[in-house]
């Protein structure tokens, strides 16, 4: 039996690649289809709940820049990817009854809704899933860092951060079968030991803003439900 919410509103990061599941590229029905009964879960304990979806299962911005391609117009080609991940995990939210809003950074009215943050947390609290989509709307930033711009804006009171690992370790555990992994760590353990949470630039906006972030694996049934009612799942980042 689960305990009640220990969070009212919060911030979920999912990576593209997490919706390719075994692929490397594109989207995989099943995979949305159980994220969005994971999402379901929390939404009928009362949980406000924001997701920022990363757009690395379609194109990555970085990759191009790394070709001698400018790294602006690779990124806004990212953001698009952002988009599409977005759509396609609101229209199985929405054959599964959970409603939603996509709010985008760049316009496409036809398609999602401005982001204004005024309005998102109106949607919050009538108790409609927010899909932001197109990182901040600006190159040079990762959806890392909008996902902790975001839950800033909205009032969030956790950062949780969807990912295909039980949670951060000294090393990296697949390469590295006696690598350990923590259960807590600081802001400042994060950043000197160099390690692979989200990049600095996310990592000191939730410092300077003590917003706590929570790594664990998304992959594993109601292990968004053990996080948000407050058990010890992964690996805490606080001050």
């Amino acid at each position: 039996m689960f305990r009640p919410p220990k969070y009212r509103r919060v911030l979920l990061k999912l990576s593209g690649e997490i919706l390719a599941g075994d692929q490397k590229f594109g989207i995989e029905r099943d995979i949305i289809a159980k994220l969005a009964r994971e999402i379901g879960e929390v939404c009928e304990l009362g949980v406000q709940l924001g997701i920022v979806i990363g757009g690395g299962n379609i194109f990555r911005g970085v990759q191009l820049g790394q070709q001698g391609l400018d790294r602006a117009s690779g990124d806004y080609m990212g953001m698009l990817g952002t988009a599409i991940n977005a759509l396609a995990l609101q229209d199985i939210l929405e054959q599964n009854k959970i409603y939603t809003r996509v709010m985008s950074a760049i316009e496409m009215r036809e398609i999602s809704e401005p982001y204004i943050r005024r309005r998102a947390i109106r949607h919050l609290e009538k108790g409609r899933v927010v899909i932001f989509a197109c990182g901040t709307g600006n190159p040079y930033f990762t959806t890392d860092t909008a996902a902790s711009l975001r839950a800033m804006e909205i009032g969030a009171e956790v950062l949780l951060k969807g990912t295909k690992v039980d949670a951060v370790y000294d090393s990296d555990p697949v390469k590295n079968s006696a690598a350990r992994p923590y259960q807590t760590l600081s802001y400042m353990d994060v950043l000197q030991k160099g390690l692979k949470v989200m990049d600095a630039a996310a990592i000191s906006l939730c410092m300077d803003n003590n917003l706590s972030i929570v790594v664990f694996n998304i992959g594993v049934e109601s292990n968004l439900k053990r996080v948000v009612t407050g058990e010890p799942v992964g690996t805490l980042v606080q001050p």
